[in-house]
């Protein structure tokens, strides 16, 4: 970005900062979402990945283990549909909201802030916040969670964070899902970790199966205890 403005300049080319305004008004936004949040005692987690990763599974799955303990809320984001709202209410998540971007690659703040009027935060817990289905372009867009957790199915392959490399460091938790099926689809346990842990050293990492149910509560453990400590701030 810095070069392209240096050659801009020197050739006298007006140019414009439109990203640059874009995500700082956004993250006005999700600072105020997060105010909303915190002040609600609700711990929300932004949960990103590509399509076919098992995003919506993740949530119903990890819901079986909640819902004893916590009361679950979910954002949907999709461009177009319902489906997977639909799904997560019957599985048992105490309220949810559909966003449909339209085509946008990612949901921003102003929508979920939009959604979090929707929800009544005084009864939830915990919030899902599912994005919509990619590794790149929500990363850059705050919404106000407190966590982001990257999903990746072992069917996409190892090699996902030498491809993809800014979500998983900024990742506050890397979840490898579908991994009764690594030894079908060649998938290099050794390798992935290596290239996770030299972007992000200090991520726990969540091996489980949404299919069999395999490491489902010990993650449903961990975001309860994350829960804990939001309530203790």
């Amino acid at each position: 970005m810095t070069m392209h403005k240096e050659v801009g300049a020197a050739y006298g080319i007006k140019t414009v900062a439109i990203v640059k305004s874009l995500l700082e008004n956004n993250d006005q936004i999700a600072a105020a979402n997060g105010r909303r949040l915190a002040a609600a005692g609700v711990l929300a987690v932004n949960v990103i990945a590509g399509p076919g990763a098992g995003k919506t599974s993740l949530i119903i799955k990890t819901l079986e283990v909640l819902r004893a303990h916590a009361r679950v809320g979910v954002i949907e984001g999709d461009i177009a549909g319902s489906i997977d709202t639909e799904r997560v209410l019957a599985a048992g998540a105490a309220d949810a909201v559909q966003i449909n971007t339209g085509g946008s690659c990612h949901l921003e703040a102003a929508m979920v802030g939009r959604a979090l009027e929707r929800l009544e935060l005084g009864q939830l817990d915990i919030v899902f916040v599912e994005n919509v289905g990619n590794l790149v372009c929500p990363t850059h867009w705050a919404l106000g969670e407190q966590m982001k957790l990257c999903l990746l199915s072992a069917a996409e392959g190892h090699d996902k964070p030498i491809k993809y490399p800014e979500i998983f460091a900024v990742s506050d938790v890397i979840v490898l899902n579908k991994v009764d099926l690594i030894e079908l689809v060649d998938f290099e346990r050794e390798q992935f970790y290596e290239s996770v842990r030299a972007l992000n050293p200090h991520a726990p990492i969540f091996e489980l199966s949404c299919r069999s149910g395999q490491g489902v509560v010990d993650f449903g453990c961990w975001i309860l205890d994350c829960l804990s400590k939001v309530r203790d701030e």
